[in-house]
């Protein structure tokens, strides 16, 4: 017979949380403080415990998305869906935006006309808002040629963004584009640009926005 945990519906995200850290602490799996909560809500989000193993920090990168943030950040991502999973109510009392550029009927245009992808259009788009408005964090969770444009941006028209979520998911060049962001961090020149990444194949625009959702929970006003 299936029995099932009575669980009050408003407990239900404390007791998930609970089990998951029940689960790591079996695993042998010691989270550093800051990271934590960002890893356990990508967990949660998405069932997958690899992500306590494959998402990585720059160094002090929670601490300075999270004030980024609660300094009004706009956010840009790489999907509608990823706007969508971001707290509205959380962004809203910090006077955050988010900005989705993938949708825009020029950005498909251009696009076209140019034989890339929209993703590479909306980075360069987020690259001009940037700017206007630097205080800005990347969060893609589907476009691997989104973060090989924003590498790009970086090197050769000097975007500094307040932080890069690099988490696409997928199998074309998804590994290979993680990784090149990755390796910002081993520059002098680049090395102060906050990064989150999933190495490997995983990810996604859910882990996107659980991602930035985690930050901005974190927030300690």
């Amino acid at each position: 017979m299936i029995k099932f945990e009575h669980v009050e519906p408003r407990d239900i995200e404390r007791r998930s949380m609970e089990i998951i850290r029940e689960e790591l602490s079996r695993r042998g799996a010691r989270l550093p403080e800051t990271e934590a909560p960002v890893i356990e809500r990508c967990i949660h989000t998405s069932a997958d415990f690899d992500y306590y193993e494959n998402l990585v920090f720059s160094a002090n990168a929670v601490e300075r998305m999270r004030a980024a943030l609660s300094a009004g950040a706009v956010i840009v991502t790489d999907t509608e869906m990823a706007k969508a999973g971001i707290s509205k109510v959380t962004t809203a009392k910090y006077g955050c935006e988010i900005r989705c550029f993938m949708s825009d009927p020029e950005v498909a245009e251009e696009a076209k006309k140019r034989g890339v992808t929209r993703a590479t259009v909306s980075m360069e788009h987020a690259a001009i808002l940037a700017k206007q408005l630097p205080n800005i964090i990347l969060a893609i969770g589907n476009a691997p040629t989104a973060l090989i444009e924003l590498e790009r941006l970086i090197r050769e028209e000097n975007l500094r963004p307040a932080g890069i979520i690099a988490v696409p998911v997928g199998f074309v060049n998804v590994v290979e584009a993680k990784e090149l962001i990755w390796e910002l961090r081993n520059s002098e020149e680049y090395q102060d640009i906050p990064l989150i990444v999933a190495r490997g194949r995983k990810g996604g625009s859910n882990i996107a926005a659980a991602i930035v959702n985690a930050l901005l929970y974190g927030i300690i006003d």
